[in-house]
């Protein structure tokens, strides 16, 4: 991707937006709000047509559930919010695959938790999950696994979410559809002299001094929360917009213009990713041989049969050296298998790896996309 430090969302490539469960579902009845999600539907199949991949990051689970089960706007026990979410994933499923469905976009349901981005090889599971979805013209509708989760291994709000799905999938925009229309300098419901602001090119402490925490009942996210996404999103090379959310067709309204705060980029995604890959301490080490060594300046991924040799000791996800026959470190690259399994099927074919691990894998070894070039030689 090219790099994409400016704001607004014209040129964007991939997009992720943020849905919080004020915005679908009415807090006293707890019944879906269908014609806002109608309207963000279009939205969406606006941006579809432009050929901009999306992913929507949503909560609403466990207000609809709640409200199926009954339970009421008070504190759940985790028992009782896990059964909600369970109740109202399904719903929450169907209302988005028949929103979209009526402007001919397919829909996939992602659950995770904090764990998945945490754990090296969960994170490129879901990596390569939410990739192929994109890949098929899919858009995924990815939550927080409220059946599941705990409080040691939640995200705890789905701004932080959504923001870790922005680099998970190396979008160029997060949009976080919220209940303000922005940071402002203030609370502007106590202060009246406060003012918003347009636009962040940097993540200062005096900004961070400015987010302040409050929920609304339904969601758990305050502005602290969306300042921290704001940090992760920007440094991974994705601009960051927040809106007011509760407008018809929001997305349209913020490209035209709506009221919003803008976090600028460092860089774009793909730099940004490169920089995290070839930052990390190797694990091991992949010997190739010329002819590996000419496909991977081609811009190909690593297969099995361009390895020569595997030395150390290294686990699926992990960083690891890939070097050329005379052993000059090329590259690094997170491997899509154990030392164990690189060292059985090195120098053999891809259509090999399955009869000689005893189960399907996949084709590369090490994936293009997961490849920070460190020197190329002649």
């Amino acid at each position: 991707m090219a790099a994409l430090t400016d704001t607004g969302l014209s040129g964007a490539r991939r997009v992720v937006i943020k849905i919080g469960s004020a915005l679908l579902v009415e807090r006293e009845t707890g019944l879906l709000r269908a014609d806002w999600l109608g309207g963000l539907a279009e939205d969406v199949a606006m941006l579809r047509a432009r050929g901009v991949d999306v992913v929507l990051v949503s909560s609403g689970s466990i207000a609809l559930g709640r409200g199926v089960l009954g339970l009421g706007l008070g504190d759940l026990s985790l028992e009782q919010a896990q059964a909600a979410a369970a109740t109202g994933q399904i719903g929450l499923a169907a209302a988005y695959s028949g929103a979209l469905g009526r402007h001919g976009i397919k829909v996939g349901q992602v659950l995770v938790t904090l764990e998945d981005s945490a754990d090296r090889r969960r994170y490129l599971n879901s990596r390569a999950t939410l990739q192929t979805l994109l890949t098929y013209g899919v858009v995924p509708i990815v939550n927080e696994n409220d059946t599941v989760a705990t409080d040691e291994i939640r995200y705890g709000d789905n701004d932080r979410l959504a923001a870790q799905v922005a680099v998970t999938v190396g979008a160029d925009r997060l949009v976080l559809l919220s209940d303000v229309d922005g940071l402002y300098t203030a609370n502007p419901n106590i202060d009246p002299t406060a003012r918003r602001l347009d636009r962040v090119v940097q993540i200062t402490p005096e900004i961070e001094a400015m987010a302040g925490d409050a929920g609304s009942g339904l969601s758990k996210g305050g502005m602290k929360t969306k300042v921290m996404a704001a940090k992760t999103a920007t440094a991974a090379g994705c601009a960051m917009a927040i809106t007011h959310g509760f407008r018809m067709n929001p997305v349209r309204a913020l490209e035209e213009g709506a009221n919003a705060t803008w976090f600028q980029a460092k860089g774009d995604p793909q730099t940004a990713r490169k920089g995290w890959i070839g930052s990390m301490k190797p694990r091991g080490r992949l010997v190739l041989d010329d002819g590996a060594v000419r496909a991977m300046r081609q811009g190909r991924s690593l297969l099995p049969a361009g390895v020569a040799r595997v030395e150390g000791r290294f686990g699926r996800g992990d960083p690891v050296e890939l070097t050329g026959p005379n052993e000059e470190v090329l590259a690094q690259g997170l491997t899509r298998y154990t030392a164990d399994e690189a060292r059985r099927i090195a120098g053999h074919r891809s259509d090999e790896i399955e009869a000689l691990l005893g189960y399907p894998g996949r084709a590369a070894l090490v994936h293009r996309d997961d490849l920070a070039f460190l020197a190329l030689v002649e």
